[in-house]
Parts: structure tokens; sequence; C-alpha cells
């Protein structure tokens, strides 16, 4: 995560809702002979007092096993980004830099028993679904008899328990109001103008 103070990213609740709204993840954790990432979407839940993300993998994955064992994990959400170039701002000797947003979360991963399984395919596909309406959404009932059962194992489904939960919404705020209007204008409609447009804490 940046250290500066300025692009501290939003309360707790703003970070979930962030994950929520984006949660394809890059998940990463150390494995023999280096680092292994691998890439899934996930559903963020609330398990009594703890917040945990539920996602799955193949079982050929090279971090399944690695996951299996109870090993820590990094996800990561990685939202839009956008070059700044100096000659966007009205001040003389500016530097190039990067607005982005990105949201980390870490902890420990256990395996989800098959029910567990079922429940979070059904509510991932729910969750994106959701997002296609007025398509009427599309659920495993339309699959042929015994093929989504037939399918389970080949994947596994993870819990990974958050314990620590950070972000960055580097959105120019370092900078004075008048000069993030003219990086947001020179953005035009790119996804990083919308978002220096609501400010972090939304």
């Amino acid at each position: 995560m940046h250290p500066a103070a300025a692009f501290a990213a939003p309360e707790r609740e703003g970070l979930l809702a962030w994950l929520a709204e984006n949660p394809f993840l890059a998940v990463f954790a150390s494995a023999p002979g280096g680092l292994r990432v691998a890439h899934a979407p996930a559903i963020v839940r609330q398990a009594g007092d703890e917040v945990v993300l539920d996602f799955h993998l193949s079982r050929n994955n090279a971090l399944t096993p690695i996951l299996a064992a109870g090993a820590d994990a990094l996800a990561v959400s990685q939202g839009p980004d956008a070059y700044v170039s100096p000659d966007w701002y009205a001040r003389p000797d500016q530097v190039p830099t990067w607005n982005y947003v990105a949201v980390e979360a870490e902890g420990p991963v256990s395996t989800l028993d098959e029910a567990g399984l079922v429940a979070l395919l059904d509510a991932l596909s729910a969750q994106a679904e959701a997002r296609l309406t007025p398509k009427p959404p599309w659920t495993r009932d339309k699959m042929s008899p015994g093929r989504f059962e037939a399918m389970l194992g080949a994947i596994t489904g993870f819990r990974l328990r958050v314990r620590r939960l950070e972000g960055t919404f580097k959105l120019s705020q370092n900078k004075p109001a008048s000069e993030q209007a003219r990086v947001a204008q020179a953005l035009g409609h790119h996804p990083v103008a919308r978002l220096m447009g609501r400010g972090a804490s939304d």
C-alpha cells in the first residue's frame, strides 16, 4: 500500500464495499520455489465477527495444495489506473505519476466442504448475473442432470479469513482542488476520473 496518508483508503465499510463491487482477486501465497498467484472471483461474507473472502480454484492450480495446507494468502482487488501527465497541471516543475485504486486483504486460508463450495458457486453466479439485469438470471437448474455435480470434483473452494484489510485510493488528493479538477478533466471519461469526482470516501 502507498505510504502517503493522503492516499489512505476509506474506512473498513468502504473497503468492504469496494471488494463487493470489484470482487475479481489476485491471490498470492508463498510456495516451494517462490511466490505464486492465482486469479478468481470472490464473495465477501460476514461470518460472525469476521470478514471472509470465499473463492475457488482449479484442483490443478499450483496454489491449490498450498492453500489447502492452511497457508496465509494475500488477495488484491486492483481497480482502474491512469497515467497523469505533468502537462495537465497549472503549476510548473511537476513530474509524471499514476492514479489508481487497490485493496488488499490478508489472512489464513482454509478449504470449504462440498456444501460450502456449492453455496459459493451459487452465490458467485447470482452476484454476477445480478449485474446483467434485465436478463433473466442463469442458475445451475438449467444444466443437464448430474452435470454440475460431476464438475465439482475439478475445483476446490477456499475461505480467506481477513486479518488485515488495507487500501490505496491514489486520486491526486495531494494536489490542490484546482489541480485535481484539471487532471479529472484531462482524463475525460476514464473510470479514474469518475472516481476522482466521487471522492475516495464514497
